[in-house]
């Protein structure tokens, strides 16, 4: 990870220049509970101006090849401006954005990809208040320098969007989505910021005992990255029930 992360550092200062603001790590790999078998890179990199294509295209080149080498789930990266940072916007304009399931997209057709993959993505307040919190700065400005605070009716709205389906969604990815909605529950009853194992573990402690072995059950998956076995209409039930305890 270390390796790839320098690497990382060293090829934006080559294509940004004097354009780079900094780059930031948040994610699983400054919570705790990296998985190269289950996890991804998570970055965001701030930029004062505007990209060109072909700078675009030689940051995305690069990420690929290190993907190459990085975890499972690749690194998954996004580019900002510094004046959407502080004062924060929401919901938050990107210059660029990248993840190994939008490969395919990228190598059959690149510039098609370029010029498409800009616009505003509600998933950077939750990114951001991790950056605030717990993030590190691998280069560039401090990060109280460069993000401001993410208010909290914004975060929750960026967490709350990406357990919408959980009922539906649990049936297919289980230990993503029981580990999800402790964190967000853990937010909307607690107001902490926490990982996906660290939500396990506050679930434990707050929701019912019959959900205690899915959740388990979930947290050795992610930590082990073995696939584990799951009563399907337990978790949706678990799903149910979170979802009424966070709406």
């Amino acid at each position: 990870m270390n390796t790839i992360l320098t690497q990382f550092v060293d090829r934006s200062k080559d294509i940004l220049k004097e354009n780079l603001v900094g780059v930031y790590l948040h994610g699983s790999a400054v919570m705790g509970c990296y998985n190269p078998k289950k996890s991804d890179l998570d970055l965001i990199i701030v930029v004062n101006g505007e990209m060109s294509d072909s700078e675009k295209k030689a940051f995305v080149d690069m990420v690929v090849e290190l993907n190459e080498n990085g975890p499972a789930k690749g690194i998954e990266m996004s580019v900002v401006k510094r004046e959407v940072c502080k004062p924060f916007v929401y919901p938050t304009p990107f210059e660029l954005h990248f993840s190994v399931m939008h490969l395919v997209w990228y190598k059959d057709n690149p510039d098609d990809y370029i010029q498409k993959m800009n616009g505003e993505d509600s998933d950077l307040a939750a990114h951001f208040t991790i950056i605030k919190k717990r993030g590190k700065c691998l280069y560039g400005d401090p990060i109280d320098e460069v993000f401001g605070e993410v208010p909290s009716a914004d975060y929750m709205d960026s967490i709350k969007d990406d357990i919408a389906e959980a009922e539906d969604d649990i049936v297919d990815n289980t230990m993503y989505i029981t580990l999800n909605l402790a964190r967000v529950l853990a937010y909307k009853k607690d107001d902490l910021v926490l990982s996906k194992k660290e939500g396990g573990e506050w679930a434990l402690n707050a929701v019912p005992q019959e959900y205690h072995d899915q959740i388990k059950e979930a947290m050795r998956e992610y930590e082990t990255g073995e696939n584990a076995s799951y009563d399907t209409e337990l978790a949706k039930r678990y799903a149910r029930y979170m979802l009424n305890a966070i709406i």
